[in-house]
């Protein structure tokens, strides 16, 4: 019994990635990390399983329709903590003490700051956001007035007052997971989704709160779990514990972190943008009139439950994109750049095997809808829903390849300090959502595009996603390869010993 305890024990040890074999320290490190994405991803199936069976057709595609804006916000803060964190784990790498307290207090002041402005923003642009998608308020079509209400009330529970939970919660999980622990907050993020499961069913069944109970338990869940994680780090980790004097931050440190932090908040938000763009882009398929639109919304039920399957499936991406900007970020300070080349030869073949095997998963369940019963009650699921659904699916897995090295390229050269790559690959991959789904779907059609458009145009909006995936994973990692075996160099530095012949 006490061996067993040791060894739980031991398992919020922080990893050292800079030394030891790379393959089994590498996956001890990713494994918390990807069962995280897998509790986020059964949340997520929760939450739908729970709307998708309690609320009105309206309310359902009002959700879906808000959550590419919603992740659009809460997705900067992901990015900004992502930034922030490569310059504590190039501290980490170091073993600099004094550098890795700077930056935990530089990121939390950052945070807090960031975090209130975000809130205000969010609160004027709910609205200008929603029309963006063609979600406005309209007194001649009720149903269109019911998915607007809907995605607002969903957008200010979740923005104005989320927006700060949210940030802090992944600016300690970041700063957890580049220190080496990926352990606690997998823990930590159980809590969340079992706090949040929980709020769910009470607010939404017996409160009947709608919309806004999806939200608030969200919001609830993960406040609670981000205090809980500071707690913990403070009383576990003797770099949080700052005290009068012992560190010396100046505008240029803030400035740093900002040049790392705000580029990779914005290339998130630049990537549902246009995520953004896409769902603005199907809901015409479902208009009939200015005053009518087809019952049951199947061109939007359909993509939107499609697009969360693929959301789920990406979650590996996520997770090994995650475990790979620590992994370089400790390298990169500790100077072991053969290391860093080894790390991302593993990475290419694990995003090949993960391709294959989101492929797999996404093609089997796709056989008879099944994914959409997973996520929806079988009263909303029509032979529409499902042909809309299946085609995004069809069309978007077989480019998961591309979809990979996109994470891999851009958490390799966000970890380098080179965060102008990441945002550039952000921008072309708005760009070209943008240009295929505003001229190829009335191209292929000949026309306007409303409910009696060919399927062809909705197939030609589909393939804004690959695409996309392709031009963005070539600007990605191109300097990527280029960095690791161009600029870096052969040797480690710190191995290198000036008084030897060199080879």
């Amino acid at each position: 019994m006490k061996t067993l305890l040791q060894k739980f024990r031991h398992l919020f040890d922080p990893i050292d990635l800079t030394s030891g074999k790379i393959l089994p320290s590498f996956l001890a490190f990713l494994i918390p990390i990807v069962l995280s994405m897998i509790f986020q991803q059964i949340y997520s199936i929760t939450d739908a399983i729970i709307v998708g069976q309690n609320l009105s057709e309206n309310e359902i595609a009002g959700i879906n329709d808000a959550i590419p804006i919603a992740n659009m916000v809460l997705n900067f803060s992901i990015g900004c903590t992502s930034g922030f964190s490569v310059i504590l784990g190039n501290a980490i790498g170091e073993k600099n003490e004094k550098k890795a307290k700077e930056s935990i207090l530089i990121q939390v002041i950052l945070s807090l700051v960031i975090s209130v402005l975000m809130m205000i923003l969010s609160y004027f642009l709910i609205d200008p956001l929603l029309a963006l998608i063609k979600i406005t308020p309209s007194s001649s079509n009720p149903n269109m007035q019911a998915i607007y209400q809907a995605s607002k009330d969903y957008l200010v529970v979740l923005l104005v007052f989320g927006t700060m939970a949210s940030m802090l919660y992944n600016l300690i999980v970041s700063i957890l997971r580049v220190m080496g622990d990926s352990f606690t907050p997998f823990l930590f993020l159980v809590l969340s989704t079992i706090l949040n499961i929980i709020l769910d069913l009470i607010f939404v069944i017996p409160l009947q709160l709608g919309v806004k109970g999806s939200a608030i338990a969200t919001i609830l869940s993960q406040g609670i779990a981000m205090i809980l994680a500071f707690l913990y780090a403070f009383q576990r980790y003797p770099i949080f514990r700052i005290h009068k004097g012992e560190v010396k931050i100046t505008g240029k440190d803030f400035f740093h972190h900002l040049t790392l932090g705000i580029p990779l908040g914005f290339q998130w938000s630049i990537l549902f943008i246009g995520v953004i763009t896409m769902s603005g882009a199907v809901i015409p398929f479902d208009i009939i009139s200015e005053t009518e639109m087809v019952i049951g919304n199947p061109a939007q039920v359909g993509y939107g439950v499609a697009n969360k399957l693929t959301g789920l499936l990406m979650g590996c991406y996520s997770a090994l994109g995650t475990g790979l900007l620590a992994f370089f970020a400790q390298n990169l300070g500790a100077k072991q750049y053969k290391r860093i080349r080894k790390g991302f030869q593993l990475s290419s073949y694990l995003t090949i095997i993960i391709a294959l095997f989101c492929f797999t998963v996404g093609m089997l369940l796709s056989i008879n809808g099944t994914y959409q019963r997973i996520f929806l009650s079988s009263d909303k699921i029509t032979e529409a829903s499902i042909k809309y659904g299946n085609a995004y699916l069809y069309v978007a897995l077989p480019f998961f390849i591309p979809l990979g090295f996109i994470y891999v390229g851009r958490n390799a050269v966000q970890a380098f300090e080179k965060p102008f790559f990441p945002l550039l690959s952000g921008i072309v991959e708005l760009l070209t959502r943008v240009l295929v789904c505003l001229y190829l779907p009335p191209f292929i059609n000949k026309g306007p595009i409303d409910a009696s458009a060919s399927f062809g145009s909705y197939l030609s909006v589909c393939f804004a996603d690959p695409i996309t995936w392709v031009a963005s994973m070539i600007v990605v990692i191109i300097p990527t390869i280029y960095y690791i075996y161009k600029k870096f160099p052969r040797e480690n530095v710190l191995d290198f010993k000036p008084n030897e012949p060199q080879a």
